[in-house]
């Protein structure tokens, strides 16, 4: 486990060092980004009583690993030793929380989040039991988002020139349905998840 969170950490700090090389420093509202992630996931879910919903676990998983990457964004920039902030997450990882819903569970991560500017580790490990999820699981689909997060800005995310729904599907979606047909335990596993979704783009 402590491996997996120091790499996912690692992957992360390479991420936002490619979409800004001071990004420590620039005072970006991550907490801000796990709420509005929060309301994207509670919509996949379902919560309008007035009509028939039914919950997209694949794109609530997404949504979850979408939440994760901030939240250790917010982690790294309190405390540049990865080291240390592994062995911090682990401490936390299983501590016990509240019986509730699952909505609830988005809303309780939502307002601890505004109302700290920081991140849970138990309520967000509540909404990955909720939504069927594992350490393993957490894992594989990190690294396939984050593929995901370089193969946009290789395509011009920053810039505004990214495509983002292709052949009537948003890039996520193609991204669950990648990560289901390659194998995570390739040794390659990031650059196939990667060619596939540069097969799936489309050219201009």
């Amino acid at each position: 486990m402590k491996q997996q969170l120091i790499n996912m950490l690692t992957l992360q700090d390479k991420m936002n060092t490619k979409v800004h090389a001071d990004w420590r420093s620039q005072n970006y509202a991550w907490y801000r980004a796990i709420w509005t992630e929060c309301a994207e996931l509670l919509d996949h879910h379902g919560w309008k009583w007035w009509k028939a919903q039914t919950p997209d676990l694949p794109q609530i998983q997404l949504e979850i690993v979408d939440i994760w990457h901030f939240g250790l964004s917010i982690l790294i920039v309190n405390n540049n030793d990865i080291q240390a902030i592994s062995e911090e997450i682990c401490e936390q990882w299983s501590l016990e929380q509240p019986s509730t819903t699952f909505p609830e569970a988005i809303e309780s991560l939502a307002e601890h989040t505004l109302r700290t500017k920081h991140f849970s580790i138990p309520l967000f490990c509540k909404l990955m039991s909720l939504a069927d999820m594992d350490q393993d699981e957490l894992y594989r689909q990190y690294i396939g988002k984050n593929v995901l997060n370089f193969f946009r800005q290789d395509n011009g995310y920053k810039e505004g020139s990214y495509i983002k729904v292709w052949n009537g599907k948003e890039d996520n979606e193609h991204l669950a349905e990648v990560i289901q047909i390659v194998d995570p335990t390739a040794s390659d596993f990031q650059q196939q998840v990667y060619d596939q979704l540069s097969n799936r783009y489309p050219t201009i």
